[in-house]
């Protein structure tokens, strides 16, 4: 079983790299996203960034900074199949992917100005925010000492494969097949 995170900066093509894995290449989709979503529902929270990072930081805190992640990975280790986690915020979600091994974290980011335009294009109950929201949530998650919080800048460090995503999407897709090949070797 290949295991691929994906980290990223807001709105850079992490869904973009999901989708490509999964409808191109039968990867099975783990989403950080969706679980948290499950439970903020669970708590009766509003379903927006805040609440995600709230719920996010506090169940590391809890349970492990790799909780959320491993919670995905029994799952996708129950299936045997390739599969994609995304959205890899912490440095202890990384090295916890890693011990289990065939591992591999695509980081992708993209000019700010372009990655808003696309959190628009999307219209995601979660991002629908003004700019100055958007630039101030990335900053919150970009650095911290505190293990159960989100640190994108450190797990961006630790990715094997990192991809500008400023282009097309089939830009993307091809830069995504050569790092598959290097993979496979």
């Amino acid at each position: 079983m290949l295991i691929i995170g994906i980290t990223g900066t807001l709105g850079a093509g992490k869904g973009t790299i999901v989708e490509y894995l999964v409808n191109h290449k039968n990867f099975t989709h783990y989403s950080v996203r969706s679980f948290l979503t499950e439970e903020i529902e669970k708590r009766k929270m509003p379903v927006n960034r805040d609440s995600m990072v709230i719920v996010a930081n506090e169940l590391r805190a809890r349970h492990s900074p790799s909780y959320v992640t491993d919670q995905l990975y029994f799952k996708a280790a129950e299936s045997g199949n390739n599969c994609v986690i995304e959205s890899i915020r912490t440095p202890g979600e990384v090295d916890s992917l890693r011990e289990k091994g065939n591992f591999f974290l695509f980081a992708i980011d993209a000019p700010s100005q372009l990655r808003y335009e696309r959190i628009l294009l999307r219209n995601s109950e979660t991002d629908n925010i003004d700019y100055v929201t958007f630039v101030q949530n990335e900053q919150r998650e970009m650095n911290t000492s505190d293990p159960a919080k989100q640190n994108l800048r450190k797990c961006i460090e630790m990715a094997d494969f990192v991809f500008e995503n400023s282009g097309t999407i089939e830009n993307l897709q091809l830069k995504v097949e050569e790092v598959l090949h290097q993979i496979d070797k």
